[in-house]
């Protein structure tokens, strides 16, 4: 497994693509490029944030290099040498990793927001009319549900969906013996695990299975581009919290970008994304796509969080994720599903 990701991280390194260019007619040759490396979930969003910044002063004529996919795949390609100025992740822990390897600052989440640039939940994504009559993760582990959900060991999101899972057990009173024997059963159930959340989204609109678990920002973005699909919002779900960071030796514009990135103007952009803005009195109306355009990010019966329900991402990714003893990964490789 080890050598399978030292592989695809050498081999994103060489793919980073021009996704993006700022500025106008008066763009040179040598306009400075910043390289973002994010997961695949926010790519849209981050191309809206990239035109809304280079419309201002301190933006203008900056251009962008971009790659994405799977958070923890990215997060190794870095560390093997792909070229960022700035990185966006699914999990705090894949920033972590550059930390250790000395490439991001140990102060990279010490400001208000704790490095967090865009959030967003859980959800539980159906077929039109919603066939199957899902109404929350009970219905998941039912004779005859196919689950598409994203790998664990790629992907960030497959990650937060897993701690969603086990939090609806376990933040209602249940022991982890009955949130493992949970997961085992919805496990027993996954039809399909691609390598990033992007992908298991592309996997359930192209046919598979019959409940995709998923970001709600996921869900939104697809009907927003005319797919047909609806969502439930279980009485439990957990908050996701997607960090950004830059580089030590990142560009100097990497500075005001990541500022915008927070700023009201940023935030604004996420939230037309279908993103749950990070900071208080961003404008939500108006969410093409949203099952209430005017109200489209309703509040959960039940908001888990990493720090109030997990401790902290050092503690659960050891507990869950650990390759050798983490109890998510022993119940996949348990279930022949990885």
């Amino acid at each position: 497994m080890n050598r399978i990701r030292a592989t695809v991280a050498l081999a994103l390194v060489g793919t980073l693509a021009l996704s993006a260019c700022g500025g106008g007619d008066g763009a040179t040759g040598d306009a400075t490029t910043l390289s973002i490396v994010g997961f695949a979930v926010p790519e849209a969003a981050n191309k809206a944030i990239i035109a809304a910044w280079n419309k201002t002063d301190e933006g203008k004529g900056v251009r962008f290099q971009s790659s994405y996919g799977a958070s923890g795949d990215q997060s190794r390609a870095v560390v093997a040498g792909l070229k960022a100025d700035y990185v966006h992740f699914s999990v705090s822990s894949d920033v972590t990793r550059l930390v250790d390897a000395g490439l991001v600052d140990q102060s990279w989440d010490d400001g208000p927001n704790k490095g967090i640039v865009s959030s967003s939940i859980v959800v539980l994504a159906v077929r039109e009319g919603n066939p199957k009559n899902i109404q929350g993760w009970d219905d998941l582990i039912k004779p005859g549900v196919k689950i598409v959900t994203p790998n664990p060991a790629s992907s960030g999101a497959a990650r937060w969906n897993a701690l969603a899972a086990w939090g609806h057990v376990s933040a209602n009173g249940g022991t982890d013996a009955q949130a493992e024997e949970f997961l085992t059963k919805l496990f027993g159930n996954v039809v399909s695990l691609p390598g990033s959340g992007r992908d298991a989204t592309t996997a359930f609109l192209g046919g598979t299975g019959d409940v995709l678990l998923a970001y709600e920002n996921e869900a939104i973005l697809a009907t927003q581009s005319g797919e047909k699909l609806n969502w439930v919002i279980p009485a439990t779900t957990i908050l996701i919290e997607n960090p950004g960071a830059i580089l030590k030796n990142a560009d100097p514009k990497a500075k005001p970008w990541l500022d915008f990135v927070l700023s009201p103007g940023g935030q604004r952009q996420f939230a037309l994304k279908g993103f749950r803005p990070i900071i208080d009195g961003i404008d939500t109306s108006g969410i093409e796509g949203a099952r209430d355009p005017n109200d489209p990010f309703p509040t959960p019966q039940k908001l888990l969080t990493v720090d109030k329900d997990f401790e902290s991402w050092s503690a659960l990714s050891k507990k869950f994720f650990d390759e050798k003893t983490g109890i998510i990964v022993k119940i996949i490789a348990a279930s022949g599903k990885a």
